[in-house]
């Protein structure tokens, strides 16, 4: 673990698009949370301050074709001008004054949704061009601790600086993360990938990477799994309320702390991925992940805090796995000209499921007993453990390249 980490940080590019992630993961994680706060102080509404979260979440279901129009530009230029243009969209906030002006709140909201399909698709290009595969692993996994890092501690920032001087500031202070961000990026230097002659078309365009994805069987099953894997997270984590009222006998504001120790899982799975990649494969090391998400989800059944603080560690250390691995073997193993457009798919095809799945347990919490749903769920995931394991003879590279002393090459120099 500690070696990966060290490769890491002495690759240029690996080093520098870290320190990216951190500055914006900071802003918009804390921004993330005052939405729905300000929204909600402006019109006392809880059903407003929830439409925030969806004007981030709703751009996720246009992943291919904005993967398409990210990768219709070089990477760098799309990763500093949506960072960029992500700053100018966050001081429309300034506006909002009043509840009357909170659609103004949302639509900003949707541009960052938007903004993060567009970065994700761009990020996974540069790095595909720009960072030796080798590392990829640890650096996928470095780039998860970090966020679930700045998770941990911006979401009480932000809501501390909202107490004390309003969401425009902590607008204004998301909005400098992002040119902060845009000016790390610039310094990552990597060619841009060159653009399939083959390609025709908008629609062509869309649905290359769609296509790519499908042909790939082994990438095919893990983003798949993952899907499957962020449906089971929506069932259970729906019913994280009454696990906290009901079977702790807790406040509501208690389930911070479980969210607290599923982001600690996070954090350290994180770490331990690009060793866990190279020891285990990537399909091993999601099938670990999903059968440790499936144990701590049934441990959330029992009515004993210890117990329950543990489930949700194997949760934050499980859940996350399988989304890395998929990330690292779609950096690995697809064209370079398609990245963009596999990631944003693969994307959409890995998260849209929570909303339907937390939809879908609202209705479940009304007629059956939480627990039931835990363990219905519990059994779930490890279906979908022994679904990703049952791949095991499909062709395809499976296992991470060790990282070489030789991994600074002529893509970062």
């Amino acid at each position: 673990m500690a070696w990966g980490a060290v490769k890491v940080l002495k690759d240029r590019n690996a080093g520098l698009y870290l320190s990216g992630v951190v500055v914006s993961s900071f802003g918009s994680s804390a921004m993330s949370l005052v939405a729905g706060v300000w929204a909600k102080t402006l019109t006392g509404s809880d059903s407003v301050a929830a439409l925030m979260a969806l004007g981030v979440f709703a751009p996720t279901l246009l992943g291919p074709l904005l993967g398409a129009a990210a990768d219709r530009w070089p990477a760098r230029r799309v990763l500093l001008s949506v960072n960029l243009a992500l700053a100018a969209l966050l001081t429309l906030t300034l506006t909002v004054h009043s509840g009357d002006r909170v659609w103004i709140l949302f639509a900003v909201m949707f541009g960052y949704g938007i903004g993060f399909v567009l970065l994700d698709a761009a990020e996974s290009t540069a790095l595909t061009a720009g960072v030796a595969p080798g590392i990829l692993g640890d650096l996928n996994g470095m780039r998860l601790s970090a966020a679930e890092g700045m998770k941990l501690i911006a979401p009480l920032a932000g809501a501390g600086l909202f107490a004390w001087s309003g969401g425009h500031t902590v607008a204004l202070l998301d909005a400098g993360t992002f040119v902060l961000a845009a000016g790390v990026f610039a310094l990552m230097r990597f060619d841009q990938p060159v653009k399939a002659k083959a390609e025709t078309g908008w629609w062509g365009q869309a649905t290359a990477g769609t296509g790519y994805l499908w042909a790939h069987r082994p990438l095919r099953r893990l983003v798949f799994s993952g899907g499957l894997a962020m449906l089971v997270s929506g069932l259970s984590g729906g019913a994280v309320y009454a696990v906290v009222d009901q079977g702790l006998g807790r406040s509501p504001a208690f389930v911070g702390v479980l969210y607290t120790a599923q982001g600690a899982g996070s954090v350290v799975v994180g770490l331990c991925a690009g060793t866990l990649i190279r020891r285990l494969g990537a399909r091993g090391f999601a099938v670990l992940g999903l059968a440790l998400f499936a144990v701590g989800v049934g441990l959330r059944v029992v009515e004993w805090l210890p117990v329950v603080l543990a489930g949700s560690v194997a949760i934050g250390f499980g859940l996350p796995a399988v989304h890395v691995a998929a990330m690292t073997v779609l950096q690995r193993e697809t064209p370079g000209h398609l990245v963009g457009r596999v990631a944003a798919t693969a994307g959409t095809i890995m998260f849209a499921p929570t909303a339907f799945a937390i939809l879908g347990v609202a209705g479940l919490l009304a007629v059956l007993d939480y627990r039931i749903i835990l363990l219905g769920t519990a059994a779930l995931g490890g279906a979908v453990a022994l679904y990703c394991a049952a791949g095991r003879g499909e062709r395809g590279p499976d296992r991470e390249p060790a990282p070489a002393d030789d991994a600074q090459d002529s893509r970062h120099m």
